[in-house]
């Protein structure tokens, strides 16, 4: 079963905060499996910690919606600022192109790619 979702990237602004949807976004990927934060998560904040590229990303329209999907992330940058990454959980009653697409998620990180590596990812003990 694959676990789907959304990467957006937005803007930081003064008086946005990281824990809610943002009016806009200025890019959008669709991500089709592995999308839980222990993997896509990861994956995206080692892009920055760690120059990993990431792969299996289809772009897509800024206004796309998917009935499917199980998390959405928010990548937020700025010029001179550090990024921050946001995820939303979605809540298995999502309806596409409804108004309560951001009503029916819940924001279960914020914080710096360090941070969400600090969080998710999974080590293994090898002794």
């Amino acid at each position: 079963m694959s676990t789907r979702a959304q990467v957006r990237f937005a803007t930081r602004e003064e008086g946005v905060s990281f824990s809610e949807h943002p009016n806009a976004i200025h890019a959008q990927f669709y991500v089709h499996y592995d999308s839980y934060p222990e993997g896509l998560g990861v994956e995206i904040a080692e892009s920055f910690t760690k120059s990993v590229k990431v792969c299996g990303w289809e772009i897509e329209d800024i206004d796309a919606y998917h009935g499917d999907l199980e998390y959405i992330y928010y990548i937020w940058q700025a010029p001179g600022k550090s990024t921050w990454i946001s995820i939303f959980k979605v809540d298995g009653k999502f309806c596409e192109y409804s108004d309560k697409y951001f009503e029916e998620t819940e924001c279960i990180f914020v914080g710096q790619p360090s941070n969400l590596i600090d969080k998710y990812k999974i080590t293994y003990n090898t002794n």
